[in-house]
């Protein structure tokens, strides 16, 4: 699952004050909250277009878009929040308080269940907790470890499989839970398990309490605090107007967009002679992460949608039936090829590091696009070879395969094209950059998805619509497979690129 959001904090607690022996029992700490926020997080996720949809009676066109102007906002509010935790609340505050409101935005929106309003107020609150959260308990890792950097690594690894176990057990139990009891149940318990996170956090917090950013170790003034609970509540008031306009959402996205653009170009205008390869290089990788995201978003989408209305929910085997599936449960076959994935991709990586014959990041993610081909394309082809208005459900199973490889060949080495190529200076702010354009990524993903989308007042005809999703998995096939040619003949230029950076840093 994609999971990256996080900003490198400035003034952390020197690394000589933390005690070793502590170093494991507080990231434990981290750990498990960051299970249970991704527990909640991606348990809504499941069912949150399917519930604009069946039960708020929203078109695929609207859906679409409204989710996609959530996930821009959700990655969006990510800079705001790891500013609040570096320079004014510190981390460890801002993450607490981020999971305290994500906890309050699922919770509300299954009290609430029904309403369009309440559904734009309780999706402003769930970003500007996640924009809290995400760069600040990442952040805590950083600060954790910092200065040991294989323990880093190691950490980092096990706390992106942790996004994993969360959002696997999540993906799978609150479809069943909407199923048999309701939205609002479903909803419900995604705040209770993020609850659940948040008390074991209180409960062990002395292990984290000599660490921390700066502003971790000072009191809070009053005045400062007012301010920020009020800029929240204004914030999370403006978006949940955009929410309700998709004029405004579309005007704000592309400007984002166009905002990210210029401020690319004013900073290599600034940049000294040696320093502008590295941002070409990064510029250049950093698009194609945004181009990944235009794919990744299906997944909440089209493919969704895909599998409630075209996909067999019942897995057999040579006639014996085995278990059924929902269609908000299909995305979890992501995070499980991702923890599938992930030991097999460090075995190869390590035994052609033991042969010097490493892969770039730039020939990753060629591969990368290459294995979202094979995904799109088998999805296609189930569409066009199926015997009946619905493919077999083996066809999520095996196509999420590629996808989710290609997500931990692209997503998963993002920040670190920016760690590599960029200066020190302006890391923090391109990071920023990097998920701005990624939000913006994902809502023009929404805008892909609905070349899929369909009437749903006109009444539903699983031909016609079977149809209509193999012709969008053609295109963006066709998509995936230009973009892999299209890298791997850059792949020269950024060779050449990489050796120039590497003189100029010397």
């Amino acid at each position: 699952m994609d999971d990256h959001i996080s900003q490198k904090g400035t003034g952390e607690l020197p690394v000589s004050d933390l005690c070793p022996e502590s170093r494991g029992p507080a990231f434990h700490v981290v750990l498990a909250i960051e299970i249970w926020e991704r527990f909640g997080f991606y348990g809504m996720q499941a069912i949150l277009l399917l519930y604009m949809i069946q039960k708020l009676g929203l078109q695929d066109m609207q859906a679409n878009m409204l989710w996609g102007s959530f996930a821009a906002m959700t990655y969006a509010a990510p800079v705001a929040g790891g500013w609040l935790g570096d320079r004014v609340l510190g981390s460890r505050r801002t993450m607490v308080v981020g999971g305290i409101v994500l906890a309050s935005g699922y919770l509300l929106l299954g009290m609430l269940v029904g309403t369009t309003q309440a559904l734009f107020v309780n999706m402003a609150v769930i970003a500007v907790g996640n924009g809290l959260f995400k760069p600040n308990s990442c952040n805590m890792v950083n600060i954790i470890y910092r200065g040991q950097d294989q323990k880093l690594d190691v950490a980092f690894t096990i706390y992106y499989m942790s996004v994993n176990i969360g959002s696997t057990f999540s993906l799978f139990l609150v479809p069943l839970v909407q199923q048999s009891y309701g939205w609002g149940a479903a909803f419900i318990f995604c705040g209770l398990g993020l609850l659940l996170g948040v008390g074991g956090y209180f409960i062990r917090r002395r292990r984290l309490a000599a660490i921390g950013t700066v502003s971790d170790f000072r009191p809070v003034p009053w005045r400062h605090g007012l301010l920020v609970a009020g800029g929240a509540v204004a914030v999370t008031a403006l978006m949940a107007l955009v929410f309700a306009s998709a004029s405004i959402q579309g005007v704000l996205v592309v400007a984002s967009g166009i905002t990210i653009i210029l401020a690319w170009a004013v900073v290599y205008a600034r940049a000294a002679v040696h320093e502008r390869t590295g941002l070409r290089i990064m510029y250049l990788l950093t698009f194609q992460v945004a181009l990944y995201f235009v794919f990744y978003q299906q997944m909440v989408t089209s493919l969704t949608l895909f599998a409630l209305r075209n996909v067999n929910k019942d897995f057999t085997l040579w006639g014996l039936h085995l278990f059924s599936m929902s269609a908000g449960q299909f995305q979890v076959f992501n995070p499980v090829w991702i923890m599938l994935g992930t030991p097999m991709l460090i075995a190869a990586y390590n035994w052609l590091g033991r042969r010097d014959a490493d892969i770039s990041i730039a020939g990753k993610f060629v591969i990368g696009f290459f294995c979202v081909t094979l995904s799109f394309l088998a999805w296609w082809l189930s569409t066009v070879l199926s015997s009946s208005d619905h493919v077999s459900p083996w066809v999520m199973l095996f196509g999420y395969g590629p996808l989710s490889i290609g997500e931990l060949m692209i997503n998963s080495l993002g920040l670190a094209a920016i760690a590599r190529y960029v200066p020190v200076r302006i890391s923090a702010f391109m990071a920023g950059c990097y998920y701005v354009l990624v939000g913006f990524a994902m809502y023009v993903g929404s805008i892909v998805a609905n070349m899929a989308a369909v009437d749903n007042a006109a009444g539903l005809d699983a031909a016609r619509t079977l149809v209509i999703y193999g012709s969008l998995f053609r295109t963006l096939a066709f998509m995936a497979g230009g973009a892999t040619v299209m890298f791997a003949l850059l792949l020269p230029m950024v060779r050449r690129w990489e050796g120039a950076n590497a003189m100029a840093e010397r």
